[in-house]
This record gives C-alpha cells, sequence and structure tokens, in this order.
C-alpha cells in the first residue's frame, strides 16, 4: 500500500509565468491568487505573470508568491481527486504553505504572515551586508569545518541541509567568501553563489527571529490536520505554541531537509508530491533516498502524470477530502 507525503518549495523556485499554464484549465488557480492580492492590496498574479523579475525577486514579494502558488497546486490537487497526503513538509518557506494546506493555518493569515517575514529578513541585514552559497561534494562535517575557518569572527554557518553533497552556507559577505574559498581548499566540486539579498537561517537573522516570534504571538495556530515535519528538528507538533517556536526558530536555524525527508520516509511514507512551481525538491529527494517515488506537479501535464501515477494504486495513511 502506497503512503503519499505533500511538500512545498521555498525561496528559489519562483520564475516569472509560474503555474500559468496550470491556470488556463484550472481557475482555482486565478482565485486563490485573487485571494492573496486582497490581502496584499497590489496583484500578485499580474506579478508572478508580467513581472518584472527583480520585483518578483524581493524577498517580501516572493515569499507570498511562492505560498499562493503552492495553496493553489494543492487545491488544484484535491478539487482533481489526487490521494489525500498522509504528512506535509515545506522547505523553509513552504512550511508556511505546508501548515495552510494541512489546516494549521488561514490561508489569509499566513499570506500576510510570510509578508511580514519576508520584511523583517530584510530590515535585519541591509543588502550586500549578507550573503549565501552552495557547496556540493563536502560531506556535513566539512562544511562545518570550511565555516569555522572561514568565520574569522564573523558569521557564516551551514543552513541547509538540502541533500547528501549539497550543503548551503549563510553569513556576512565576507566570511561566505572565506568560508567558499576553505570549502574549494578541501575538496568541494563547486561552490555557487546564490543571488539572494538576505543571509536566511543563520545568527544574523536572530532580530528577525524576536520581530517574527511577537507576531507570531497574536496569530490563531490550530493543531494540523495533517502531520507536518518542521524544519527545524524535523519532527511534526501538534501543539499551536510548539509550532510558533519552530516556526520562529527556523529564521536562524538551519533547514534540515535531508533529515525531514528521512523523517516521512521512516514513517511509511514512499511516494511524494511537490506542489509548486519547478522541481527542486523531487530532485533533491531522490538524492536523499532512491527508493521514494517523487512527482513533481507544477503544470496540466505534471498534475496528469502525478494523478495517473497514483490512482492505479492504493494509498495509506490520508485523510480523506
Amino acid at each position: 500500500m502506497m503512503t503519499l507525503a505533500m511538500v512545498f518549495p521555498g525561496q528559489g523556485s519562483q520564475s516569472q509565468g509560474m503555474l500559468a499554464e496550470l491556470a488556463v484549465d484550472q481557475p482555482v488557480v486565478k482565485s486563490t491568487f485573487d485571494e492573496a492580492s486582497s490581502v496584499l492590496g497590489y496583484d500578485l498574479w499580474a506579478l508572478v505573470k508580467d513581472g518584472p523579475a527583480e520585483a518578483l525577486d524581493r524577498t517580501d514579494r516572493t515569499q507570498p508568491a511562492l505560498l499562493t502558488a503552492g495553496v493553489a497546486v494543492y487545491r488544484v490537487w484535491t478539487e482533481r481527486n489526487g490521494p489525500a497526503p498522509a504528512m506535509m513538509a515545506g522547505h523553509s518557506l513552504g512550511e508556511y504553505t505546508a501548515l495552510v494546506c494541512a489546516d494549521a493555518l488561514d490561508f489569509a493569515t499566513a499570506v500576510d504572515l510570510v509578508r511580514f517575514r519576508g520584511e523583517v529578513m530584510q530590515s535585519a541585514v541591509p543588502v550586500g551586508e549578507g550573503a549565501m552559497a552552495a557547496v556540493l561534494g563536502l560531506d556535513d562535517a566539512q562544511v562545518d569545518e570550511a565555516c569555522r575557518r572561514g568565520a574569522d569572527g564573523d558569521v557564516v554557518s551551514p543552513v541547509n541541509f538540502n541533500s547528501p553533497g549539497q550543503v548551503v552556507i549563510a553569513g556576512s559577505s565576507a566570511a561566505v567568501g572565506r568560508a567558499a574559498a576553505t570549502a574549494r581548499e578541501l575538496g568541494a566540486k563547486r561552490v555557487v553563489p546564490l543571488p539572494v539579498s538576505v543571509p536566511s537561517h543563520c545568527a544574523l537573522m536572530e532580530p528577525a527571529a524576536e520581530q517574527l516570534a511577537a507576531r507570531l504571538a497574536g496569530i490563531e495556530i490550530r493543531a494540523p490536520r495533517i502531520p507536518v515535519v518542521h524544519n527545524t528538528d524535523a519532527e511534526p507538533h501538534a501543539d499551536p505554541d510548539a509550532i510558533r517556536g519552530v516556526l520562529a526558530a527556523q529564521l536562524c536555524k538551519p533547514v534540515r531537509w535531508t533529515d525531514c525527508v528521512r523523517t516521512l520516509a521512516a514513517a511509511g511514507v514512499d511516494t511524494v508530491v511537490e506542489a509548486g512551481p519547478g522541481k527542486v525538491l523531487s530532485g533533491l529527494n531522490r538524492r536523499i533516498d532512491r527508493a521514494l517515488t517523487s512527482y513533481p506537479v507544477f503544470d496540466t501535464n505534471t498534475l496528469e502524470a502525478a494523478i495517473k501515477g497514483m490512482t492505479s494504486q492504493d494509498i495509506g495513511g490520508g485523510n480523506t477530502r
């Protein structure tokens, strides 16, 4: 019997025109973006469809856009009677999408919350003073060593454990540069600077985490209807206060995606649908556990392929809708 998890991507998966093809046949995509636009006070669908890309890549706009895209795809999935997931997870911002789809957070509340999250993240570190880079081909301990040797009194640390051999580092621009050079000395196959304006998930985000914690204290969060595995500890939480705590901590703690996927697999998940633009997580998941079957869903073809691939099999552990 097959057991399904739904996962949602984070920043970096956005692109101008995302979900445009899916929206042609699935009206719920546009209506979901309309809901978000009414919260934000600007036309989010127009921004996603027409750009400019620089505006879409602003973190306070990227985050609502990706949240909305993930929720829209999940709504399409349920309207098409796609199999119900037994568990959920999301990468960084995607964790908020998972909580909305698990009915722990109201959609409108989450749209405003992630807009705020993007604003406080950007204000915590001026543009140009922080950086992130993906280190490919080293194990986790070697990346940690590169950061320790490169820090020299500044902040730099591993922040995204994305898959074995792919770890993202973040911190002050100078320290990230030194750590990148050390990683190359240690044998990294590649070190790729990431085009971001915010050094997410490192200690430089502690002021933003404090502001987010204060905001979360006044927001209604319910026990998820479907368990959501969280980034900071790779565990599901049912208590709303515990969820508030891990969401705030996530801003300045690493995203342990490898551990999250292993938690899903240990719980019996063998099939994963990535709901949202692109297929970044599907690629990572295959590197983490080759026994997992992954389906990215972001347009009509991928939607049909995922549904066709699963409807002929028994699904276990999911809630009916």
